[in-house]
């Protein structure tokens, strides 16, 4: 039975995940006007840094002092305050932003005050949270402070040149020179910014209840000028809609008629994988947009990078983008094109459109197959569920929606063990689909894949450990799954499997420990000494990977000494030297937390050699990297300093001992006897 919070600590969880969510929010943020550009990106970069903590509050059970709760809640009402601010900076009017910076600045530097003060109040020693996180903390904390006062003043000549032609008459002869000058330094030169300028305008009139004021009416004036003069400079910018619309091609590309040239797509509405224009688009996680089915499919292709920067992806959430989606619509309204067609936001409509009469007819016939057919039967329609829901997204909704899934979960228990493997990997394959995990989840499929992990062939192990790893992208998932016993299986599979086994395993394992709970249950199954042994193996291709685990279980108590005891400090020594750049980040990480209170790892790291590669890790390691080398460098020169002073102080006590010797003569002299 899970053990309940305290009120207190009850409180304080709830707390959490709002400021998590609020958080979340603010990453999916994905860009922001070039005048609040820089203190922006830096406010948004800093309450990220902010997660670890809320998880850790979130996930505590033990009471939080009275004040340190009031500081939470006051933190949780600063953090909305940031999140609409930021969000203004990002959808807001630019011209606004840039006349009316003074209110602008005042308000992030009230912002950013509100933030420092509710940091400031919460007592740390007295939470649950780990020393990594403390440290953190006060680095965002260091850095709210050093941020006062130090905001760069926006673009003189942008503020002086809207500044003027907001106070000229309407009908007033404007300066090209200017106009250009503006539109390019606001960046409003295509039609896709003149387009999200103008509803930006127009939502400020909406939410002044239909009287804008004097101020808005001159801006949107201002905007009329810029667009006029922007479309003059390039005449096919912005063609007027024609009386009859031309349909878009179901491939996104604008068709040709015999009077009119096709508009050119801008660069912003097509997806950077199709180059065609966007018909559902949606933000990954580095921030960057793609049609979805593209995405979708390069996803099932096995890739965990963004494809336009190349990052690493944190999460394989995909988030609607409707602010594009909405510019897109009025452009193709603007140029007298039929907008492409919307995913239906009604689940079984999307679905019925998505799959033909005859596919949904084969679909029925294959759960008909699971349900009543034979044994070989089920195995053969369990395996071409498997085939259509690894084809594309629109089967994936297509099979959940007719009932597969508890079908599905049925059979991971089945003694036929390739039904079995079918089974798996056709929820590995679904689980893909974000709507579909939860509904996995709620089917009681954990069990059955914990038991396929431990017993079922090596295919199927591997699969139903990334189906794991798959389901606990949500978070509420890494305790279900974690408290289901699949930890164990996940190290002995990490211990014995083939590569891709093992690469299976250890991805789960990750993000399950991200979660605190879990941390413990991994290293009582032993996976210390497994990590230990990748990292040390030959040619095995685990470092990466057995880092990085080792990285996140170091910060808890039992993980630390199981580290400790497992003579880890000469590998991490040689990692910090000569490891790639994540490695080395990861190592050092390793050993802060090693050497946190233990000055037996810190003597034996010196001795290693230690002193040279942290100090280049200092100068050209990751940011994280050059943190963690800093804080060790930090630690080894109070070492050495203490080992100094032990030194000095046992000379002098020895030179002290000399002078008290009798004289010579006063020595009996036993050789004469």
């Amino acid at each position: 039975m899970e053990e309940e919070k305290p009120p207190a600590a009850a409180g304080a969880a709830e707390l959490a995940q709002s400021m998590i969510d609020t958080v979340n929010d603010i990453s999916s943020i994905s860009d922001y006007r070039s005048t609040v550009k820089k203190q922006y990106c830096n406010l948004a970069r800093r309450l990220k840094l902010l997660t670890p903590m809320f998880e850790e509050i979130r996930e505590s059970k033990e009471a939080i002092p009275q004040e340190s709760l009031k500081a939470l809640a006051s933190l949780n009402k600063a953090l909305d305050s940031a999140k609409d601010m930021l969000r203004f900076g990002s959808e807001g009017s630019k011209i606004y932003l840039a006349l009316e910076r003074e209110q602008i600045m005042n308000k992030y530097l009230e912002v950013t005050a509100e933030l420092e003060e509710a940091l400031s109040a919460i007592s740390y020693e007295n939470l649950d949270i780990s020393d990594e996180v403390k440290e953190q903390v006060e680095l965002v904390l260091a850095q709210f402070r050093r941020a006062k006062g130090r905001i760069e003043a926006s673009d003189e000549e942008v503020y002086d040149n809207l500044l003027s032609l907001y106070n000229k008459s309407n009908d007033a002869v404007t300066d090209p020179t200017v106009l250009r000058r503006l539109a390019e330094k606001l960046q409003l030169m295509g039609i896709a910014d003149l387009t999200q300028e103008s509803i930006a305008l127009h939502e400020m009139v909406s939410a002044s209840g239909g009287d804008p004021g004097e101020a808005i009416e001159k801006m949107s004036m201002l905007l009329k000028k810029i667009k006029d003069f922007v479309q003059t400079e390039n005449p096919n910018l912005d063609a007027p809609a024609r009386e009859k619309k031309v349909p878009s091609s179901g491939s996104g590309q604008i068709p040709l008629d015999g009077n009119h040239k096709a508009p050119v797509v801008p660069d912003d509405f097509r997806c950077p994988i199709s180059l065609e224009l966007m018909k559902d688009p949606v933000i990954v996680s580095t921030g960057q947009t793609y049609e979805r089915s593209c995405i979708e499919k390069w996803l099932e292709a096995g890739h965990g990078t963004c494809p336009k920067t190349q990052q690493t992806l944190t999460s394989t959430a995909l988030t609607p983008n409707y602010v594009l989606r909405s510019l897109i619509a009025q452009w193709c309204e603007a140029n007298g094109i039929e907008p492409p067609k919307r995913p239906s936001s009604s689940r079984s409509n999307k679905t019925a459109s998505a799959c033909s009469p005859a596919e949904r007819t084969k679909i029925e016939i294959l759960l008909h197959k699971l349900t009543s057919g034979t044994p070989e039967d089920q195995r053969s329609a369990a395996g071409e569920i498997r085939l259509l829901a690894k084809r594309n997204a629109d089967n994936r909704v297509a099979i959940a929606e007719a009932g597969a899934i508890p079908l599905l979960v049925h059979l991971l228990s089945t003694p036929d063990s390739r039904t079995q493997e079918h089974a798996v990997t056709a929820l590995l394959n679904l689980s893909i689909c974000e709507d579909n995990k939860g509904s996995i989840i709620s089917a009681g499929a954990v069990p059955g894949i914990v038991l396929v992990l431990k017993k079922g062939s090596m295919e199927a192990r591997e699969n139903a450990a990334a189906t794991l790893f798959s389901l606990s992208v949500v978070d509420e998932n890494k305790v279900t799954i974690g408290s289901s016993g699949a930890i164990p299986p996940l190290v002995t599979l990490l211990n014995e499997g083939t590569q891709r086994g093992k690469k299976d395993a250890a991805t789960a394992l990750f993000n399950l420990c991200i979660y605190q709970g879990n941390k413990g249950k991994a290293v009582r199954a032993g996976v210390v000494p497994t990590l230990m042994r990748l990292l040390t193996e030959p040619g095995g291709g685990m470092v990466d990977e057995a880092l990085a685990i080792l990285a996140i279980l170091a910060s808890h108590p039992e993980g630390k000494a199981t580290i400790g005891a497992a003579e880890a400090v000469p590998v991490l020594v040689e990692v910090i030297g000569n490891g790639s750049p994540r490695n080395r980040e990861n190592a050092a990480a390793v050993l802060v937390h090693l050497c946190g209170g233990d000055q037996k790892h810190l003597a034996e790291a010196q001795e290693l050699g230690v002193m040279g590669p942290l100090l280049d890790l200092a100068q050209n390691g990751t940011e994280r990297g050059k943190r963690k080398a800093q804080q060790l460098l930090d630690r080894m020169s109070r070492f050495i300093e203490q080992q100094q002073q032990k030194a000095q102080s046992q000379t002098e006590t020895v030179s002290q001992a000399q002078t008290q010797q009798p004289e010579p003569s006063s020595i009996p002299n036993y050789a004469d006897r």
